[in-house]
C-alpha cells in the first residue's frame, strides 16, 4: 500500500488546526454571548434564555422568505400574492400568460369584481386602439396621449439609477409616460426621451428656493425640456396621507443631494403638506401659478378622505371658471405603496380606490366638470382585472408603481427602506445594483405595459366594446354580503348634475 504524500498530510493537519480554532471561537462566542445576554436588561427572553433566545429573531426574520416560497398559497400573501406577481413576471418576460384547468380565484368573497361578457363580443377586425385623450385645454402646450397604463411616481433616490434608466427606456418603447416622483428631474429620466410627468412634492425638490417656496427660474428650466409634458402637485399619497416623503439619509448620495438641494447623508423629510396651501382656493392658485409659469398642464395627486373637499373644490372652480380647474387629478388608494411610512398610516388612513374613484368621478359629473378634469387612478393595480375595473369606474388613465417594480425584477423582499434591496431597484449599493441591467429590464418594462394594454383590451372586447376607455359601470359586477352580485351601475348610479337640478 503506497504512503500518503507529505503535502496531503500537511493539508489535513492545517485543516484540523483550523477546525479546532473554529470550534474554539464558537465556544468563546457562546460564553461571551451567554454573559452578555444574562446581564442585559433590554430583552426578557435573552435574559431568561441566554444564547438560545437569539435564534428566535433569526427564524422570525427568515420566516418571511420561507412563507413566500414554501408555505403560502398562490392567493394568500399581502400586499401582492404569488398569482398576481406571477402574471406580471410572465407579462414582463413576454411569455405565455395562459393557464390550464380553471381559475384558482375565489369569486365568493364580498367585494369581488367580475365582468359581464357580451353575447356578441367585439370582433378583432372591429377592435380599435385606445382613444387619444387631451389634457390641459387651457394650457399653452396641451398634452395628447393614447397611453392607458403609465408609470406612477417613484423618485430617483427611492429607486436607483439603473432602475430609473430601465423604467425611462421601457416607457419610451411602450409609448407611455413616467412620473418622476417628488425627487426632482434627473438626467436618467431624460436619457430615453420618454414622456415625463414632473411631480412637485411638498418639499418642492428641484424647483424650490433655498429658503422655501417656488423658484420660477427652476420651474421654467424643467418645463423647457420637451419630454416634460405635465406637472403633478402631490397633496398626499396612498400609503401615508398626512405625511411627507421620507428618504433615509443612507440613500442620499452626492448626486441625489445635488438634484434635491440637500446635504449628503441628510434625511430627506418633506413637510406633511404644502405650507402655502390652506384651502381649495390656495390649491387652485398654486395650480394656476405653475401652469402660467410652465405653460403645461397641471394637476394634483391626493388620497380621498374628507368627502367635502372635492365638493368644495368643484364649487370654487365653477365660481372662478373652467380655466381655473386642475387639468387632471390622480386619485391614489389607501393601499398604495411607498418605500417608507409609519405603519399607523399605511394600515389605517385614507379611502381605498374601490370607493374613492367612483365617488370622485361622480362628484365631477355632478358639478359638470368631468370633461374638463381628466382622472388618473393609482394604487395596487398591477393585473388586467384591476385596471379594467378602473376604466369601468370612470378613469381616463391608470398608473402603477409596484407593477413596474415587479417588471424590473422586484421579489417583494420588503427591504425598500433599508438600502439593502436584493434586486438593486431601491438601493444605492453598487454591488446590489450590478444585477439590474437597464437595457434588458427596459424590454421587460415595455413588454409589461404592452401586455397590460393587450389583456385589458381583451376584457373590453369580451364585454362588447371596441377599446378599454369605452368600458362602463354596467360591465362590472360586485359580490355583496349575501353572496349575490350587483351591477356597479346600480351601486354607483349616475348622479344628476347640480345645474340641471336647479
Amino acid at each position: 500500500m503506497s504512503e500518503v504524500p507529505a503535502f496531503v498530510l500537511n493539508v489535513l493537519q492545517y485543516l484540523a488546526y483550523a477546525f479546532i480554532f473554529a470550534i474554539g471561537l464558537a465556544v468563546l462566542w457562546i460564553v461571551v454571548t451567554y454573559f452578555r445576554d444574562k446581564t442585559q436588561t433590554e430583552s426578557t427572553l435573552r435574559r431568561n434564555y441566554p444564547v438560545v433566545a437569539r435564534f428566535r429573531y433569526f427564524f422570525e426574520h427568515m420566516g418571511e422568505f420561507f412563507r413566500q416560497y414554501f408555505f403560502a398559497q398562490d392567493r394568500e400573501e399581502m400586499p401582492f400574492n404569488r398569482a398576481e406577481r406571477s402574471w406580471v413576471y410572465r407579462a414582463a418576460k413576454n411569455v405565455d400568460s395562459t393557464v390550464a384547468f380553471g381559475s384558482t380565484r375565489d369569486l365568493r368573497p364580498t367585494g369581488t369584481v367580475y365582468f359581464v361578457n357580451c353575447p356578441f363580443p367585439t370582433l378583432e377586425q372591429d377592435a380599435k386602439g385606445p382613444s387619444a385623450v387631451t389634457v390641459g385645454p387651457y394650457a399653452r402646450i396641451p398634452y395628447t396621449t393614447d397611453a392607458l397604463f403609465n408609470i406612477s411616481g417613484m423618485s430617483y433616490g427611492a429607486i436607483s439609477i439603473p432602475a430609473v434608466r430601465a423604467l425611462s427606456q421601457g416607457a419610451k418603447k411602450a409609448g407611455i409616460w413616467i412620473n418622476t416622483g417628488e425627487g426632482g428631474l434627473s438626467p436618467y429620466h431624460l436619457e430615453s426621451g420618454a414622456d415625463i410627468v414632473f411631480q412637485i412634492g411638498t418639499g418642492k425638490f428641484g424647483v424650490r428656493k433655498p429658503e422655501g417656496g417656488f423658484d420660477e427660474d427652476k420651474l421654467r428650466a424643467v418645463a423647457a425640456h420637451d419630454a416634460v409634458k405635465m406637472f403633478e402637485i402631490k397633496l398626499s399619497q396612498g400609503a401615508k396621507p398626512g405625511k411627507g416623503g421620507i428618504l433615509p439619509g443612507a440613500k442620499v448620495t452626492e448626486d441625489i443631494a445635488e438634484i434635491r438641494g440637500l446635504k449628503v447623508g441628510e434625511d430627506a423629510i418633506s413637510p406633511n403638506r404644502h405650507p402655502e396651501v390652506n384651502s381649495v382656493g390656495d390649491l387652485l392658485d398654486m395650480i394656476s401659478f405653475v401652469r402660467e409659469v410652465t405653460g403645461k398642464p397641471v394637476g394634483f395627486k391626493a388620497v380621498i378622505g374628507a368627502y367635502g373637499f372635492f365638493d368644495d373644490l368643484c364649487e370654487e372652480i365653477n365660481k372662478r371658471g373652467p380655466e381655473s380647474a386642475p387639468d387632471f387629478v390622480t386619485i391614489d388608494s389607501a393601499d398604495g405603496g411607498t418605500g417608507a411610512a409609519p405603519m399607523s398610516l399605511i394600515d389605517n388612513m385614507g379611502m381605498p380606490l374601490r370607493e374613492s374613484l367612483p365617488l370622485t368621478v361622480d362628484m365631477l359629473n355632478r358639478h359638470g366638470l368631468r370633461d374638463r378634469i381628466k382622472v388618473c387612478a393609482s394604487g395596487k393595480m398591477i393585473n388586467p382585472s384591476e385596471v379594467a375595473w378602473a376604466f369601468c369606474a370612470g378613469a381616463d388613465f391608470v398608473n402603477s408603481a409596484r407593477g413596474f417594480m415587479f417588471a424590473l425584477g422586484c421579489i417583494q423582499a420588503l427591504q425598500c427602506n433599508k438600502n439593502t434591496c436584493p434586486t438593486g431597484i431601491t438601493t444605492h449599493n453598487p454591488k446590489l445594483q450590478y444585477g439590474l441591467d437597464p437595457t434588458s429590464k427596459a424590454e421587460r418594462v415595455a413588454s409589461y405595459a404592452k401586455n397590460m394594454k393587450k389583456e385589458v383590451s381583451i376584457i373590453a372586447h369580451s364585454c362588447g366594446v371596441a377599446e378599454p376607455r369605452r368600458l362602463k359601470r354596467y360591465h362590472a359586477r360586485i359580490v355583496l354580503d349575501n353572496g349575490r352580485s350587483a351591477s356597479m351601475a346600480d351601486l354607483y348610479p349616475e348622479p344628476q348634475r347640480l345645474d340641471a337640478a336647479e
